[in-house]
């Protein structure tokens, strides 16, 4: 009899993990790769904001805290949400996790009975799916393909909505696309979503400053404000103030749930760690410019990623709102031999490819939920990227 839990079974490892994991593993190997599945800034953590975490070891801030959050730091949080998303919490309100997935994975494990479907549009990140299946959830994957841009319809919503329909989880901007919801966009969906009021809304917000070309943020809970009572607003310091180790995540949302969610956090990991919550104190209150720096950064790179993938024989990329990834179809190189005579099948044919014959990692569409795309993180220097892209140019160009 195996010791391993029965529902284990259907979960499969992070694809992006794995595929970080295999190129660090051939980079060890002395060989050239280059690794782009990680969806990770490469700027620094602000140096304030380090600042602030030495200031918290200093005073002996390194004790256990409360559960979910300290009173300093979910202040801040309270007056993120109110000074940036028009959303006004009580400290009752708001829960902080080690990062954004345990947020997400406590609000599943608080909610979910076995049977309970939660609609995942897709592409979706990683996670989603099988953090509901681990939930003893069922998700149910909703398409949505690159002429709709990547985005989950009024009519599609509706038709995914059955009795059991306990979530929909909406990711703006999303990984892996990089597309983003408008209020106009949110609104739509809002409008189905109070026809059907047994349905809650979990937004995952985390990549909100990372938005290009003058694109506007909006938040469901905000547009909408009839669905405030039923939404999981949740953020994190991860990506937009290069914290991704620091293990930090929120949420707003309904007092009765963010108490069934701390009871969740309470018997697992406890508290985030102390001197983390002291450094998100500062990202949240202090001095924010760096933002649009990397931001600048950001829509360089993606301009020049785009525009080298769309030269390449057999790719199109779409251009993102978002986020830091690139969301290209490989579907012109589908049926195509390898200069070694193998056919390339799908897209995890193609990515297995790239990284056999020009050493670059990038993650398989079919991981996300949608084929035959792959993902590109263009969180890297440009240098980087454009020796990467120079390098796929040239093994689509050795397709025949």
């Amino acid at each position: 009899m195996s010791i391993v839990a029965d529902r284990l079974q259907r979960v499969k490892p992070s694809p992006t993990i794995a595929v970080s994991m295999k190129a660090a593993e051939l980079k060890a190997a002395g060989k050239d790769v280059i690794g782009l599945g990680a969806g990770e800034p490469d700027f620094d953590t602000p140096q304030n904001i380090k600042d602030a975490a030495k200031r918290a070891i200093d005073a002996g801030d390194t004790k256990y805290t409360a559960v979910d959050g300290t009173p300093a730091l979910k202040k801040a949080i309270i007056a993120k949400f109110e000074r940036e998303n028009a959303l006004k919490y009580a400290a009752n309100q708001i829960t902080v996790g080690t990062g954004g997935k345990q947020v997400l994975y406590n609000a599943l494990m608080a909610t979910l009975n076995p049977g309970d479907e939660v609609i995942v549009p897709a592409p979706y990140w990683v996670s989603y799916p099988d953090m509901v299946i681990l939930a003893e959830g069922t998700p149910v994957e909703v398409a949505c393909s690159e002429n709709q841009n990547f985005k989950l319809t009024p009519e599609a919503l509706e038709a995914a909505i059955t009795p059991k329909t306990k979530w929909v989880i909406l990711n703006s901007p999303s990984n892996p696309t990089g597309a983003a919801y408008s209020a106009a966009d949110l609104k739509a969906l809002a409008d189905v979503l109070l026809r059907h009021p047994h349905v809650w809304i979990m937004t995952d917000d985390m990549y909100e400053h990372l938005l290009y070309d003058g694109f506007k943020f909006a938040t469901i809970a905000a547009v909408e404000p009839k669905l405030y009572d039923r939404t999981l607003t949740v953020n994190g310091v991860s990506k937009a103030y290069c914290m991704t180790g620091w293990r930090i995540g929120y949420a707003g949302g309904p007092a009765a749930l963010i108490k069934a969610m701390q009871a969740i956090q309470s018997q697992s990991t406890s508290n985030p760690s102390s001197v983390s919550q002291a450094a998100a104190v500062e990202a949240l209150n202090g001095p924010n410019g760096f933002i649009a720096e990397h931001n600048k950064a950001f829509v360089e790179r993606r301009n020049m990623v785009v525009k080298m993938l769309n030269e390449a024989k057999g790719l199109r990329c779409p251009m993102p709102d978002g986020a830091f990834y690139v969301f290209p179809s490989c579907a012109g190189t589908i049926g195509k031999k390898t200069p070694d005579g193998k056919t390339i099948q799908t897209d995890t044919d193609f990515v297995t490819y790239l990284l056999e014959s020009v050493g670059v990692a990038v993650v398989q569409g079919s991981a996300f939920g949608l084929a035959p795309y792959f993902r590109i993180s263009y969180a890297t220097s440009s240098e980087v990227l454009r020796e990467a892209c120079t390098r796929i140019q040239k093994a689509c160009a050795a397709l025949t």
